[in-house]
């Protein structure tokens, strides 16, 4: 019974996953129409690519036993194709300066996966300290992933706008973490359940904020208001100069 549980768990984990990877795709079209990253980050992507590889890796029978975690090779599978295709859309449509950012941070990420992967299948040989280790980096991944949002979250705070802390983001983000921290409690996995301790309460932070925030205008559109009633009362004003008093 509870590995059916688990089993059907595992699917609607997968299921809320692949909605969280897939709701960037309406930021990055928004990205591609304008031709330019405006003050979207890339760090959530990056951190996002690196968990997935980890998972993937976790999930493979060099790590796990047989294809116990196979729910985890299927979504994490996808979410390196989908972080990725992000993260070159984003270098893309870049300024050099940030391109260069999103290399430094890229690059020793995706080397640390590579020694952690290499160590693991070369240097160990037995599943239980595999697990161990591709566990134990991959947890801090994790981590990195579900605290990345911080970073829209302080945007949010300072601006008093949602404008760049997609709803859907945080939707799915909350129902993927609940699922999996879920997913690993049933497998008696605390390495798998653990990052989602954080990503379940960073989710339900995000979506408070987007309800106490959703409906104030992004702080530019204030500014053109502004601009435009200052405008407009400059130019009554000098109707008035130029009439003369009725």
């Amino acid at each position: 019974m509870e590995q059916m549980l688990r089993f059907i768990v595992g699917i609607m984990g997968n299921a809320a996953s692949l909605l969280l990877y897939a709701a960037p795709m309406l930021t990055f079209k928004r990205v591609v129409k304008k031709k330019s990253t405006q003050e979207f980050s890339c760090i959530p992507y990056i951190n996002a690519l690196v968990s997935c590889l980890f998972y993937t890796w976790y999930g493979l029978p060099v790590v796990s036993r047989g294809l116990e975690n196979f729910p985890l090779i299927t979504i994490n599978g996808v979410g390196v194709l989908l972080e990725s295709l992000y993260i070159l859309i984003y270098l893309w449509f870049s300024s050099s300066e940030r391109k260069k950012g999103v290399c430094l941070m890229a690059v020793p990420a995706i080397a640390v996966f590579c020694v952690t992967a290499i160590v693991s299948s070369l240097v160990l040989h037995d599943h239980h300290h595999r697990k161990l280790l591709v566990g134990s980096v991959g947890l801090v991944a994790s981590v990195l992933m579900y605290g990345s949002p911080l970073v829209a979250v302080k945007t949010v705070i300072k601006t008093k706008s949602v404008e760049y802390m997609p709803f859907y983001l945080s939707l799915f983000s909350f129902l993927a973490s609940s699922l999996w921290l879920t997913y690993g409690l049933l497998a008696h996995d605390v390495l798998m359940a653990a990052p989602s301790f954080l990503g379940t309460p960073m989710a339900i932070i995000q979506l408070i904020l987007y309800c106490i925030y959703k409906n104030n205008k992004p702080a530019s559109e204030e500014l053109v208001k502004i601009d435009l009633e200052k405008n407009a009362g400059k130019f009554t004003l000098k109707q008035q100069v130029i009439n003369g008093p009725n």
